[in-house]
């Protein structure tokens, strides 16, 4: 129910950023609510009306890879949207390309040692910072009080400070952490997260409240640092397959940013 509920959800939101005008559609009188109606989704995705008015309700009703690629298309949903699509409504999306293979578990923390005087660490799937190693605590904010990098960019208040777009970013943060949460549906986890943080957070509540995703598939991130300035690096996020779920976060200076010294 709760899929159901997130899918239904889901495919009113998207409808409701869309005018006749984005769609090639003519405009047909005063509209009550803004976006495109529902007969307009089904006409361009070519399906029936009763059909898609009983997707987008959350019914329990048959579905197939084209017709969701359809209704995507309709929507003008991207990539990690209609993904999203795929697994709210109970289907495995399309295969992306795999993994690059990682260290094994018993050296990943050389790995987080050896990789200093450069931020890395390690999180699980509901972005819990599994292992952080002291220069990732030093740049970008982190105390031993911080258990969790989602709650951390809101609830932080020195994470704040050190990233000077932190309002810019935000609403890719949690559009990458609800993409993230879409694929465990089974996962209670993700939404005690997400109801802890809303519930403390009014501006984690109104983000998420408007059901967007992203893969995030590259990240650059500029903080200020007390000592040396501001400084810019690209992330690279590497899955582990022997702990799915878990990913290694390395982060590198780019090149016009100052190189990072240990912290004392």
């Amino acid at each position: 129910m709760t899929r159901r509920t997130e899918l239904s959800d889901f495919l009113r939101s998207r409808r409701a950023r869309l005018s006749p005008s984005d769609v090639g559609m003519p405009e047909a009188g005063r509209r009550r609510t803004p976006g495109l109606r529902r007969e307009e989704v089904a006409v361009l995705a070519g399906v029936g009306v009763s059909w898609y008015t009983w997707l987008e309700q959350g019914r329990d009703i048959k579905v197939s890879g084209e017709v969701l690629d359809a209704v995507a298309r309709a929507l003008r949903l991207d990539q990690a949207e209609r993904e999203h699509l795929y697994l709210l409504a109970g289907l495995n999306p399309p295969r992306r390309p795999p993994a690059p293979a990682v260290p094994t578990s018993p050296e990943l923390w050389r790995v987080l040692e050896a990789w200093a005087p450069r931020p890395a660490y390690i999180r699980d799937r509901h972005w819990n910072l599994v292992a952080v190693n002291d220069v990732a605590r030093a740049v970008f904010g982190y105390d031993e009080t911080d258990r969790n990098c989602l709650v951390a960019y809101f609830m932080s208040a020195r994470y704040r400070r050190a990233d000077p777009a932190w309002a810019q970013n935000a609403p890719v943060v949690v559009a990458r952490f609800r993409a993230e949460a879409a694929r465990y549906p089974g996962d209670p986890e993700f939404g005690r997260i997400a109801a802890d943080l809303a519930a403390a957070s009014p501006e984690f509540a109104e983000l998420w409240a408007r059901h967007d995703v992203s893969a995030g598939t590259r990240a650059v991130k500029t903080v200020l640092h007390p000592e040396h300035g501001t400084q810019t690096y690209e992330a690279l996020s590497l899955p582990l397959d022997e702990l799915p779920g878990y990913h290694l976060e390395l982060f590198n200076p780019l090149p016009a940013s100052l190189v990072v010294a240990h912290p004392g």
